[in-house]
C-alpha cells in the first residue's frame, strides 16, 4: 500500500515538473488571449486543475495538449467577459508588463513581451472570442485549424477564415515597425523633455499626425478615461503629463519605451509609447490607482526615478 502511494506522488511529482516546464508558454499563451496578467493566471492554473484530473496515458504530445486546454480556458473566460464587461472598451489599456531598465528581470518577462505590444493588444480586443483564439493560436504559436476547429466547435474551413477576417483586422490596425530600441528611447526622451518643458512644436516633432492617445484611468479615476485623436490635440492634452515632471523613472513596458510618474514614492501614472518609422503613432496611458499598484515595482525600483 505504501508503495503505491509513493508510486502516486512520484507521479504527481513528475507530472507537476512537466507543468511547470510549460507555464511560461501557457502564460505566454493566456496573456495574448485575455490581456490581463492576473486572468492569465488564473487560466494557467485552471489548466494545472485540468490536467491534475485528466487521464493522459494516450497524449502523446502533452504541450500540444496543454496550449489547447488553456486555449479553451480563455475563450470561456473571454466569452463570460463579454457579457458582463462594464467599461468602455474604447479607453480600455491592456495590462503592461514593466521592465525596470538595468535591473534584473523576471525569466517570464522575456516570454510575456516578444512580438506583443499594448497596440496589438488593444486590436486583440476588437476580435471576437473565436476570431481572437484562432489569430493567436494560429498565427502566434502555430497551432493547427484542425485543433482549433475542436476548441471553437467550426470546421477547420470556418477556423481558417475566422483566423483570416481577424489577421486583416490587425493588419489595418497595426503601424509599420519602428527604428531600434535605442532610437525609440531617444523619441520617447524627446517627448518628455518637450511635454515637460511646454515645447509644443518640440512634441509636434515627434507625434505622428494621427497619433492616438489612449488614457485607462479605471474605475477610481473614470473621468480621466479619455482617447484623443491627432497631433494637436494631444499636444493639447500636456497637462496630463504634469505629473512626469515630479519624478519620472524610465521602463519598458512590453518591450516599448515607457516612463512611470513617481509621486510620493508611489506610481501615479504609466505612459507607453507605440513609435512608426521616426514619429510617435500611439500614447498609452495607464492611471488607474489599482492596476498601478499591481505593477511589481519596488521601492528600490521607484527611488531610481530622477526629476
Amino acid at each position: 500500500m505504501n508503495g503505491e502511494l509513493n508510486d502516486d506522488r512520484q507521479d504527481g511529482d513528475a507530472l507537476a515538473r512537466r507543468f511547470e516546464a510549460d507555464r511560461g508558454h501557457l502564460r505566454a499563451v493566456a496573456y495574448r488571449m485575455l490581456g490581463s496578467l492576473s486572468e492569465a493566471e488564473d487560466a494557467v492554473q485552471e489548466t494545472w486543475f485540468k490536467l491534475s484530473r485528466a487521464d493522459i496515458g494516450e497524449v502523446r504530445n502533452l504541450s500540444g495538449w496543454l496550449t489547447t486546454v488553456v486555449g479553451r480556458v480563455c475563450l470561456d473566460m473571454l466569452r463570460s467577459r463579454g457579457s458582463r464587461r462594464e467599461d468602455p472598451l474604447e479607453y480600455f489599456v491592456p495590462d503592461p508588463v514593466v521592465t525596470v531598465l538595468d535591473a534584473t528581470n523576471p525569466e517570464h518577462s522575456a516570454e510575456l513581451t516578444e512580438s506583443v505590444g499594448l497596440a496589438l493588444l488593444v486590436v486583440l480586443e476588437t476580435l471576437s472570442p473565436a476570431e481572437r483564439l484562432a489569430f493567436v493560436l494560429h498565427d502566434m504559436f502555430a497551432v493547427s485549424f484542425d485543433e482549433i476547429a475542436r476548441i471553437v466547435d467550426r470546421t477547420p474551413a470556418a477556423t481558417r477564415q475566422l483566423a483570416s477576417r481577424a489577421r486583416r483586422r490587425v493588419q489595418d490596425a497595426t503601424p509599420p515597425p519602428g527604428p531600434d530600441a535605442r532610437r525609440r528611447r531617444e523619441i520617447a526622451d524627446a517627448f518628455l523633455a518637450a511635454a515637460n518643458g511646454g515645447d509644443f512644436e518640440g512634441l509636434l516633432a515627434v507625434l505622428d499626425p494621427g497619433v492616438v492617445l489612449r488614457a485607462d484611468g479605471g474605475r477610481a479615476l473614470a473621468a480621466a478615461s479619455k482617447v484623443v485623436r491627432g497631433a494637436e490635440a494631444v499636444v493639447a492634452q500636456a497637462l496630463t503629463y504634469a505629473k512626469f515632471k515630479q519624478a519620472s523613472l524610465p521602463v519598458l513596458v512590453n518591450g516599448a519605451p515607457a516612463f512611470v510618474a513617481v509621486v510620493d514614492g508611489r506610481p501615479s501614472v504609466l505612459m507607453s509609447f507605440t513609435i512608426s518609422g521616426d514619429r510617435i503613432v500611439g500614447l498609452e496611458i495607464l492611471a488607474d490607482p489599482e492596476r498601478l499598484a499591481a505593477l511589481g515595482l519596488s521601492d528600490e525600483d521607484l527611488a531610481r526615478a530622477t526629476f
